[in-house]
C-alpha cells in the first residue's frame, strides 16, 4: 500500500474520533481560536479551520494529507487538562519515546540545513523570517530562530556557521511539554515540515 494511501486512511479515521469529542472545548489548551464550529489553527505559516466536516486552509489551498495528520493529532493528543508550563528546550533526542526516530529526524533536519546554508548564513535568515520565523539574540550561535509549529509546540532552531576550524553544526530544540501535544512521529513531522519550508522558499 502507497503511504500517501496509508496518510489518507488514517486521516481520516482521526477524523471520525474527533466528531466523538468535544474538540471545540479544547480551544485554550491548545492555544487556538474559536470560530462558532471551527477551530481557527495555524501551522507555522499557514492558518487551518477544522469543523466537524474536516479541514480546510485559509485561502483554499490543497492541505497534503501528512499536514492533516498532524493537526488531527494536535487536536486529539492533549487532554483536558493543560500540562504544567515548562520552558526547558530540549533536542528531539531528549524525549523519551523519539529512539526509532532519531536518525530520521536528524538526516532531515539538521543535517540537511547545514549542507544548505553552510557558509550562506544570511539566507537562512532571510528565508526564516519570511516564514514567520523571530530572531533571538544569542551569544552561543551565529543563528538564533523561533518558530511556531502549533501555537504550543515552538520550534527553536540554533546555526553556527563553518569556520576554518569547524564545519557548519545546527540544532532543533523543542520546548520539553511537546510530548503532551503530538507523538513522536508527528513532533518530527514537524521538523522536517519547518526545514522543506525553509530549503524551498
Amino acid at each position: 500500500m502507497k503511504k500517501s494511501t496509508v496518510f489518507e486512511e488514517t486521516c481520516q479515521q482521526y477524523l471520525a474520533q474527533i466528531r466523538q469529542v468535544d474538540f471545540l472545548a479544547k480551544a485554550e489548551i491548545l492555544g487556538v481560536n474559536r470560530d462558532k464550529d471551527r477551530l481557527i489553527i495555524p501551522l507555522y505559516d499557514r492558518i487551518y479551520s477544522l469543523s466537524a466536516e474536516g479541514l480546510s486552509e485559509k485561502g483554499g489551498g490543497k492541505i497534503t494529507p501528512a499536514v492533516q495528520v498532524m493537526i488531527y493529532k494536535y487536536i486529539l493528543t492533549c487532554g483536558s487538562n493543560k500540562p504544567a508550563m515548562r520552558d526547558k528546550m530540549v533536542t528531539y533526542r531528549e524525549f523519551k519515546d523519539s529512539g526509532p526516530l532519531i536518525s530520521y529526524f536528524t538526516t532531515n533536519t539538521n543535517k540537511t540545513l547545514e549542507s544548505t546554508f553552510s557558509g550562506n548564513i544570511e539566507l537562512l535568515k532571510e528565508r526564516s523570517q519570511k516564514r514567520g520565523g523571530e530572531l533571538l539574540t544569542s551569544d552561543m550561535y551565529d543563528l538564533s530562530i523561533r518558530f511556531y509549529a502549533f501555537p504550543k509546540i515552538p520550534v527553536v532552531i540554533n546555526f553556527n556557521d563553518s569556520d576554518e576550524l569547524f564545519p557548519s553544526k545546527s540544532s532543533v530544540l523543542y520546548r520539553s511539554t511537546a510530548e503532551h501535544y503530538l507523538d513522536m512521529e508527528c513532533l518530527a513531522m514537524t521538523g522536517t515540515l519547518l526545514v522543506g519550508k525553509l530549503i524551498s522558499s
